[in-house]
């Protein structure tokens, strides 16, 4: 019934469309306000949004449906510091899709072994592993260091300890929200993944504590700078 409800809604949203091509075409253009509830009731709700729809966007401006502009302070938490639609990384994407679109990761391709040399050299490190989000990210670090702590360290399997600090913020997947703080990010997805420990954040008589009474089996400590 509620799905029927919502379908009804969006038709008579879709309505005023000129014509049904155009709606088909997709360039009748909605406001914000029905965008804004389109999405609520089409889409699951993992974020909550502030009320403004981009359409547009150019350096540090945004522009919603209407042609109200705006400044984004947010940057997309810091995905788009150089700027909304930079000239440069414009031209690179569109050279790269007229050559190759996406390749997988079962074969090689000519570009990224360039990109790992370069960011290895650039950081100063051994090798890398690209992440498409922080999320991902998070996994992949706790992979490894988890893997270091029983291969090099000596921890006994399935007993590797990373510390982590209350307030967190570190992703979405079933893994990462066992070890957060806020209801709105644990409630109803338990079970959770067993190894971590919760201590204050900028509480270092609690990191010690930790580190004394099991230091041979901590594989990490995973912490914000800034929280």
């Amino acid at each position: 019934m509620a799905i029927t409800a919502a379908r009804s809604r969006l038709a008579e949203i879709a309505k005023r469309a000129p014509n049904l091509a155009a709606r088909r075409r997709g360039d009748f253009q909605f406001s914000s306000k029905e965008l804004m509830e389109m999405e609520r009731e089409f889409a699951a709700r993992n974020y909550s949004p502030m009320p403004v729809v981009f359409s547009k966007a150019q350096g540090t401006k945004v522009w919603d449906p209407e042609g109200k502009e705006y400044t984004d302070f947010l940057s997309a938490y810091s995905a788009t510091n150089q700027g909304h639609n930079h000239p440069r990384i414009v031209a690179a994407m569109k050279a790269q899709l007229d050559e190759l679109g996406l390749s997988s990761r079962a074969y090689f391709n000519d570009i990224f072994p360039k990109y790992a040399k370069f960011m290895s050299e650039v950081t100063g490190y051994d090798g890398i592993l690209p992440a498409n989000s922080g999320a991902e990210a998070v996994e992949g670090a706790i992979k490894m260091v988890r893997k270091w702590g029983y291969r090099v360290k000596g921890i006994p399997e399935n007993e590797a300890v990373i510390i982590v600090c209350k307030e967190n913020f570190h992703g979405r997947t079933t893994t990462i929200v066992g070890f957060s703080t806020d209801p709105d990010a644990y409630e109803g997805y338990g079970p959770f993944t067993p190894g971590f420990r919760i201590i204050d954040f900028d509480n270092l008589k609690a990191l010690e504590a930790v580190l004394e009474e099991c230091g041979d089996k901590v594989a990490a400590f995973m912490v914000e700078p800034i929280q």
